[in-house]
């Protein structure tokens, strides 16, 4: 069912093409307009409000990334979990009526009753009451890739959704972490800094003999 705004209209299931190009020029003008989530949003509680940081390009799946109001994150949502029309504010519960006090009538006599246990049965203890509110914990795959000019990527995903994608990292913080996992994936890391080292130290070699080249022909010139 969808939402009804204040001013009488339906909320609008997702974004269209013409609310996509809103956001970008508002974006780019440093002016984000608000967004909220439509009961499609996974993760996130229906008709709470955002702002949109950023597009991912090429546009396709959720490519749309936003941080929710009173969050820090930033995390990746497709047009149809958002909506730029505001959800109406809940309404109000009424207060109960209280009804006039009668007196209490006179208790029932109670009759005796033996409570007993059948022999070779134990009591069951009664179930736990699960928690409400408590979301489900949700899969996170962390991808580090490495080119062989010695460059470090990271990507990031959140259950099905991506929260970072392919950022680059410095080679000094990827061995500092190496040195804290198990010791075959520190070993794979390892040695492909040590590879990229050694074509580093390869370039700068050849660098310098260009450069001295350079340089004798230009005495010689002189």
């Amino acid at each position: 069912m969808a939402a009804v705004s204040a001013n009488g209209t339906s909320a609008k299931n997702g974004l269209s093409a013409e609310d996509i190009e809103r956001l970008r020029a508002s974006l780019a003008e440093g002016k984000p307009t608000p967004v909220w989530f439509t009961p499609d949003a996974v993760g996130v509680t229906s008709g709470q409000s955002a702002k949109v940081v950023a597009f991912d390009e090429p546009a396709e799946g959720d490519y749309i990334q936003v941080r929710a109001t009173g969050s820090r994150d930033v995390l990746s949502f497709s047009p149809a979990e958002l909506t730029v029309v505001k959800p109406p504010p809940k309404p109000k519960a009424a207060p109960r009526s209280v009804p006039a006090q009668a007196a209490p009538p006179e208790p029932p006599e109670e009759p005796n009753v033996v409570v007993g246990i059948e022999p070779g049965k134990p009591e069951r203890p009664a179930p736990r009451a699960q928690p409400r509110g408590r979301k489900q914990p949700v899969e996170i795959t962390v991808t580090l890739h490495s080119t062989p000019e010695g460059e470090w990527t990271v990507d990031v995903l959140a259950g099905k959704k991506r929260t970072v994608r392919w950022t680059p990292v410095p080679a000094g913080d990827v061995a500092k972490a190496a040195r804290s996992l198990p010791p075959a994936v520190g070993e794979a890391i390892g040695s492909a800094l040590d590879a990229a080292r050694e074509r580093q130290e390869r370039r700068v070699e050849q660098l310098k003999a260009e450069l001295e080249a350079a340089q004798r022909a230009l005495r010689e010139l002189g």
